[in-house]
């Protein structure tokens, strides 16, 4: 699209201004470092005090406003490469070249109801094509809403909110930006929340340990500049003796607490970026006005009982920064001032309070603030998703149940320029469309466009379609069923349990809309024709509402003379030699045969007649 090439061009011609402010700025803190130590050295030599007293700390402020713009440019120099490869990602997207993006395989699942046959997670996935979302929890949240489809006033809700957000760009962009330099790859999420919501140990007993922490750290300074006084004289053995008594029974004290303070590191180490990124992520947030009810609810959580989540995360990301230069008990002597300070001071116990009483006040919130951050995620996901497809459509959501109608259907995983559209309807339950076609005429990428965008509609996104509307429904696929050697099951068998999970669903009484692609593809030509029979007579009655693809075309012609199912297929056309396909979907059973033409260019000599072996 336009707009993402223009973003580029803006935002390359502004990181090479900030390029060479940011280089600017450089030269600048080097002259005012060499300008500075030359004035104090010529004040200091001339011994005039009260310019000397003027001098430095003019000299220090002002090298310090100079490193604060410094780190702005450099702040907003990164922020800008972060939109332009957010925007370079949006072309390549465009081009459904996706193999650079996460895949989401680790929220894949081979027995689940659809995800593995309808391309959801993994390489050239539905996931890599929507997926925007920065944070772990976001990720998780965009995986669970394609793994499940949502009641019909969820759906309603996301709808209003993805298109109010499709048309703010900026924002968006903005806001995805804003969480890519905390993208934390070793995060764990969990673990950190599981940390949070564990009950505090020491806050209870507050004024007992600060009492002792503080009259501690008092009297071991004392004694510590006592030795100090005395360390080059004859006495210094003895002066030590104070000192070293404090000290061990300042180990002992901190020894109590370790395995808090422990924990509290082992919990978090991974997660400091995390933090960071939900406070910027917030910020954003915080700063943005909504109209629609899901997106204002969203925003609502941030500012509970007058304080901001921005604030309060901004304390816990500071706190967990200076905690960690600690280190784990295998991680000892990795800062080893911290060490000798808390020895002295007891820090530990000062750190391991701050943190409690931060869990204390926010512990019950953190949850729902990643919560409405991932959904915040999500939803700009979507929007992005919808914004680059400006052909797609949000389909009605229908009360009846078993409707599905679209109008000039495609798959959103195969480009524009080589994406074929059809229409495709079917009402009311017990209605089962059988698919027949040659090879490579599009039987299967069919069943899958129809499946992929059931989901996304079930999901609230906007379909690849001019138009559509749906009933609320659950999907099931039996498509691409693979042995399982570590479990010794055959591909035969694997579809045999997917058949009857399938069955049992049915039977359940739930709407369920199945897609089924070349059954008993793993048995005998024999036993493959009469199972297929026995099934689709027992799907039909149990009023079973789905689609069905098939080479058999005996199979199909007698559905088709049972009225059990109707018939539909792809064609294609022989042409001097050539294969022609067009991709449409035509009512009736398939017509023509290229499976012959297709192995005679492989090089297979094919007989004329079954006589001539």
């Amino acid at each position: 699209m336009t707009i993402y090439k223009n973003n580029l061009q803006e935002y390359e011609a502004t990181l090479s201004k900030l390029a060479q402010a940011s280089n600017r700025l450089s030269t600048l803190r080097l002259l005012a470092f060499i300008i500075s130590a030359t004035a104090i050295i010529i004040v200091a030599n001339a011994r005039v005090l009260p310019l000397l007293l003027l001098v430095v700390p003019l000299c220090f402020v002002g090298f310090a406003l100079l490193i604060k713009r410094y780190n702005q440019v450099t702040s907003l120099k990164q922020h800008t490469t972060f939109l332009k490869e957010i925007n370079e990602q949006e072309l390549v997207r465009l081009e459904n070249k996706l193999s650079g993006f996460p895949t989401g395989q680790t929220f894949s699942s081979r027995s689940h109801a659809y995800v593995s046959d309808l391309d959801i997670f993994g390489a050239h996935s539905l996931f890599q094509l929507i997926n925007r979302a920065t944070t772990e929890s976001g990720q998780a949240l965009l995986a669970s809403w394609l793994a499940e489809p949502a009641p019909k006033s969820v759906i309603l809700e996301r709808q209003k909110a993805v298109q109010e957000l499709t048309p703010k760009l900026g924002w968006r962009q903005d806001f995805q930006a804003s969480g890519l330099p905390f993208k934390n790859a070793k995060s764990d999420y969990d673990k950190l929340l599981a940390w949070i919501e564990k009950p505090v140990l020491l806050l209870p007993h507050q004024t007992r340990y600060l009492a002792v922490s503080i009259l501690l750290a008092v009297v071991s300074t004392a004694a510590a500049l006592y030795f100090l006084r005395h360390v080059f004289t004859s006495d210094w053995l003895v002066s030590s003796l104070p000192l070293v008594l404090l000290l061990f029974i300042n180990s002992r004290v901190l020894k109590k607490v370790s395995t808090i303070a422990e924990e509290i590191i082992e919990s978090t180490q991974h997660n400091v970026k995390t933090v960071g990124g939900y406070q910027a992520l917030i910020a954003r947030i915080e700063g943005e006005s909504f109209d629609s009810e899901v997106l204002q609810r969203l925003q609502s959580t941030f500012s509970q009982q007058h304080y901001s989540a921005v604030s309060e995360i901004k304390k816990l990301k500071n706190i967990l920064e200076v905690f960690q230069l600690r280190g784990t008990k295998k991680e000892i002597g990795r800062n080893t001032m911290y060490s000798i300070f808390n020895t002295l001071w007891l820090l530990d116990i000062h750190w391991i309070l701050q943190t409690e009483k931060w869990k204390y006040k926010n512990g019950d919130h953190l949850r729902t603030w990643a919560s409405s951050v991932s959904e915040f995620e999500v939803l700009s996901s979507l929007a992005g998703f919808a914004y680059s497809n400006p052909s797609f459509t949000f389909p009605e959501i229908k009360e009846e149940p078993y409707s599905i109608h679209f109008e000039s259907l495609g798959h959103p995983l195969i480009s524009a320029e080589k994406r074929a559209c059809n229409d495709f309807s079917l009402e009311n339950r017990g209605e089962i469309m059988m698919i027949t076609g040659s090879n490579m005429a599009g039987k299967s990428t069919f069943l899958r466009t129809v499946g992929v965008n059931l989901v996304l509609a079930l999901m609230g996104a906007p379909c690849c379609a001019k138009a559509g509307r749906v009933s609320h429904m659950k999907i099931f696929t039996s498509m691409r069923t693979q042995d399982n050697l570590e479990e010794g099951i055959s591909s035969f068998y694997a579809e045999l349990k997917r058949i009857e999970q399938l069955l049992k669903l049915i039977e359940s009484g739930e709407a369920i809309f199945f897609l089924l692609d070349e059954m008993f593809k793993g048995t005998n030509s024999q036993d493959r024709y009469k199972g297929g029979v026995s099934l689709i007579k027992q799907l039909s009655e149990l009023n079973a509402f789905g689609m069905i693809s098939t080479h058999d075309l005996e199979l199909a012609k007698l559905a088709e003379n049972h009225q059990t199912v109707e018939n539909f297929s792809f064609n294609s056309e022989i042409r001097e030699g050539e294969i022609i396909f067009n991709y449409a979907l035509t009512e009736g059973i398939c017509t023509d045969f290229n499976a012959s033409e297709l192995m005679k260019r492989s090089g297979i000599k094919i007989l004329s007649t079954l006589d001539e072996q």
